[in-house]
Protein backbone atom coordinates (compact mmCIF):
# COMPACT_ATOMS: atom_id res chain seq x y z
CA UNK A 1 0.00 0.00 0.00
CA UNK A 2 2.54 2.69 0.91
CA UNK A 3 4.20 1.27 -2.38
CA UNK A 4 1.28 2.39 -4.43
CA UNK A 5 1.10 6.33 -2.37
CA UNK A 6 4.71 6.97 -3.15
CA UNK A 7 4.10 6.14 -6.47
CA UNK A 8 1.11 8.29 -6.79
CA UNK A 9 2.98 11.23 -5.07
CA UNK A 10 6.15 10.31 -7.96
CA UNK A 11 3.38 10.89 -10.44
CA UNK A 12 2.01 14.18 -8.94
CA UNK A 13 5.33 16.07 -8.71
CA UNK A 14 6.52 15.07 -12.22
CA UNK A 15 3.36 16.68 -13.13
CA UNK A 16 3.74 19.63 -11.27
CA UNK A 17 7.18 19.92 -12.42
CA UNK A 18 6.14 19.72 -15.98
CA UNK A 19 3.52 22.41 -15.80
CA UNK A 20 6.01 25.04 -14.58
CA UNK A 21 8.26 24.46 -17.11
CA UNK A 22 6.70 26.12 -19.70
CA UNK A 23 6.34 22.52 -21.65
CA UNK A 24 3.69 23.25 -24.70
CA UNK A 25 2.22 20.75 -26.51
CA UNK A 26 3.83 21.00 -30.57
CA UNK A 27 0.41 20.61 -32.42
CA UNK A 28 -2.07 22.26 -30.27
CA UNK A 29 -2.05 26.01 -30.10
CA UNK A 30 -3.91 28.01 -27.42
CA UNK A 31 -6.97 29.97 -28.59
CA UNK A 32 -6.52 32.23 -26.12
CA UNK A 33 -3.58 33.90 -23.87
CA UNK A 34 -5.06 32.80 -20.60
CA UNK A 35 -6.79 29.68 -19.48
CA UNK A 36 -6.03 25.89 -20.62
CA UNK A 37 -4.81 24.34 -23.51
CA UNK A 38 -7.38 21.19 -23.32
CA UNK A 39 -10.57 22.81 -21.97
CA UNK A 40 -12.46 21.44 -24.92
CA UNK A 41 -11.30 23.96 -27.43
CA UNK A 42 -8.35 23.38 -30.07
CA UNK A 43 -6.87 25.40 -32.62
CA UNK A 44 -5.62 23.29 -35.36
CA UNK A 45 -4.10 25.37 -37.26
CA UNK A 46 -0.85 23.09 -37.44
CA UNK A 47 -2.15 20.00 -38.27
CA UNK A 48 -4.67 21.89 -40.77
CA UNK A 49 -1.23 23.43 -42.23
CA UNK A 50 0.80 20.06 -42.30
CA UNK A 51 -2.51 18.31 -44.02
CA UNK A 52 -1.15 21.18 -47.23
CA UNK A 53 1.72 19.22 -47.50
CA UNK A 54 2.16 16.89 -50.52
CA UNK A 55 4.86 14.30 -50.55
CA UNK A 56 6.66 13.81 -53.73
CA UNK A 57 7.53 10.06 -55.00
CA UNK A 58 10.71 8.74 -53.53
CA UNK A 59 13.04 6.50 -55.49
CA UNK A 60 13.82 2.82 -54.11
CA UNK A 61 12.26 0.53 -51.90
CA UNK A 62 12.76 2.78 -48.10
CA UNK A 63 11.57 5.92 -50.49
CA UNK A 64 8.19 4.22 -51.00
CA UNK A 65 8.44 3.50 -47.60
CA UNK A 66 9.17 6.77 -46.07
CA UNK A 67 6.72 8.36 -48.42
CA UNK A 68 3.99 5.64 -47.41
CA UNK A 69 4.97 6.73 -43.51
CA UNK A 70 5.04 10.90 -44.01
CA UNK A 71 1.65 10.30 -46.02
CA UNK A 72 0.33 8.90 -43.44
CA UNK A 73 1.52 11.70 -40.55
CA UNK A 74 0.74 14.76 -42.58
CA UNK A 75 -2.55 13.93 -44.49
CA UNK A 76 -3.70 10.77 -43.01
CA UNK A 77 -7.41 11.16 -44.51
CA UNK A 78 -5.59 11.25 -48.12
CA UNK A 79 -3.35 13.52 -50.68
CA UNK A 80 -4.62 17.30 -50.65
CA UNK A 81 -6.15 18.01 -53.58
CA UNK A 82 -5.12 21.30 -53.84
CA UNK A 83 -1.38 21.25 -51.89
CA UNK A 84 -0.06 24.14 -50.72
CA UNK A 85 3.40 22.79 -50.00
CA UNK A 86 5.98 20.26 -51.51
CA UNK A 87 8.07 17.92 -49.50
CA UNK A 88 11.25 16.82 -51.74
CA UNK A 89 13.18 13.91 -50.65
CA UNK A 90 16.59 12.68 -52.58
CA UNK A 91 19.70 11.95 -51.69
CA UNK A 92 18.87 8.53 -49.51
CA UNK A 93 22.42 8.06 -48.95
CA UNK A 94 22.60 3.98 -47.39
CA UNK A 95 25.69 2.63 -45.81
CA UNK A 96 26.15 -0.61 -44.45
CA UNK A 97 29.64 -1.52 -41.94
CA UNK A 98 30.39 -4.86 -40.94
CA UNK A 99 30.75 -5.45 -37.38
CA UNK A 100 31.66 -8.41 -34.70
CA UNK A 101 33.90 -10.19 -37.00
CA UNK A 102 34.37 -14.45 -36.60
CA UNK A 103 37.00 -16.16 -36.61
CA UNK A 104 36.12 -16.94 -40.25
CA UNK A 105 36.85 -13.18 -40.66
CA UNK A 106 32.90 -13.02 -41.71
CA UNK A 107 30.63 -10.38 -40.21
CA UNK A 108 28.24 -11.45 -37.80
CA UNK A 109 26.43 -8.02 -37.47
CA UNK A 110 26.16 -4.98 -39.49
CA UNK A 111 24.76 -1.56 -39.15
CA UNK A 112 23.08 0.63 -41.65
CA UNK A 113 23.08 4.78 -41.64
CA UNK A 114 20.14 6.06 -43.92
CA UNK A 115 21.05 9.65 -44.52
CA UNK A 116 18.76 12.05 -46.50
CA UNK A 117 18.34 15.36 -47.52
CA UNK A 118 14.46 17.12 -47.84
CA UNK A 119 13.19 20.02 -48.70
CA UNK A 120 9.50 21.83 -48.26
CA UNK A 121 8.74 24.26 -51.01
CA UNK A 122 5.70 26.30 -51.19
CA UNK A 123 3.82 25.78 -54.21
CA UNK A 124 1.94 29.02 -54.88
CA UNK A 125 5.51 30.67 -55.14
CA UNK A 126 8.07 28.06 -55.55
CA UNK A 127 10.01 29.52 -52.41
CA UNK A 128 12.22 27.12 -49.89
CA UNK A 129 10.58 27.50 -46.56
CA UNK A 130 12.65 24.34 -44.99
CA UNK A 131 16.12 22.41 -45.91
CA UNK A 132 17.09 19.54 -43.64
CA UNK A 133 18.67 16.48 -43.39
CA UNK A 134 17.95 13.52 -41.01
CA UNK A 135 19.72 10.40 -40.22
CA UNK A 136 19.20 7.06 -38.39
CA UNK A 137 21.10 4.38 -37.26
CA UNK A 138 20.28 0.84 -36.95
CA UNK A 139 21.95 -2.81 -36.73
CA UNK A 140 20.79 -6.37 -36.84
CA UNK A 141 22.68 -10.03 -36.54
CA UNK A 142 23.71 -11.85 -39.47
CA UNK A 143 22.06 -15.25 -38.99
CA UNK A 144 23.26 -19.10 -40.58
CA UNK A 145 19.80 -19.11 -41.87
CA UNK A 146 19.45 -16.91 -44.70
CA UNK A 147 15.11 -16.36 -44.56
CA UNK A 148 16.34 -14.96 -40.89
CA UNK A 149 18.76 -12.42 -42.15
CA UNK A 150 16.85 -11.03 -45.25
CA UNK A 151 13.75 -10.56 -42.78
CA UNK A 152 15.90 -8.44 -40.55
CA UNK A 153 17.33 -6.66 -43.59
CA UNK A 154 13.77 -5.75 -44.47
CA UNK A 155 12.61 -4.92 -41.14
CA UNK A 156 15.68 -2.51 -40.67
CA UNK A 157 14.45 -0.10 -43.72
CA UNK A 158 10.62 -0.42 -42.44
CA UNK A 159 12.07 0.66 -38.87
CA UNK A 160 14.43 3.29 -40.87
CA UNK A 161 11.52 4.83 -42.50
CA UNK A 162 9.18 4.82 -39.60
CA UNK A 163 12.10 7.56 -37.75
CA UNK A 164 12.65 9.19 -40.27
CA UNK A 165 9.11 9.99 -41.06
CA UNK A 166 8.64 10.46 -37.33
CA UNK A 167 11.69 13.01 -37.35
CA UNK A 168 10.86 14.91 -40.79
CA UNK A 169 7.06 15.33 -39.16
CA UNK A 170 8.41 16.79 -36.12
CA UNK A 171 10.53 18.98 -37.69
CA UNK A 172 7.59 20.31 -40.19
CA UNK A 173 5.14 20.46 -37.00
CA UNK A 174 8.24 22.62 -35.45
CA UNK A 175 8.60 25.41 -38.87
CA UNK A 176 4.72 25.29 -38.44
CA UNK A 177 4.25 26.41 -35.01
CA UNK A 178 6.94 28.56 -35.03
CA UNK A 179 5.78 30.57 -38.39
CA UNK A 180 2.23 30.53 -37.07
CA UNK A 181 2.94 31.30 -33.78
CA UNK A 182 5.12 34.63 -35.50
CA UNK A 183 2.03 35.24 -37.66
CA UNK A 184 -0.69 35.14 -34.24
CA UNK A 185 1.87 37.38 -31.88
CA UNK A 186 4.43 39.18 -33.73
CA UNK A 187 6.23 39.84 -30.72
CA UNK A 188 7.54 35.88 -29.89
CA UNK A 189 10.10 34.46 -30.98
Amino acid sequence: MKRKISNAFVFLALGLSFSGCGFEPLYVERSQDQGWYYNGKFDTSITDEMSGIKVEPIPDRIGQLLRNELIDRFTPKGEPKKPVYRLVINNINKSVVEQAMRNDITASRERVEYKINYYLYEVATGKQLVKGDSLVYLSYDIMDNPYSTTFSQKKIEKDAAQILANDISLRMGAYFHSTITKRGNPNEF
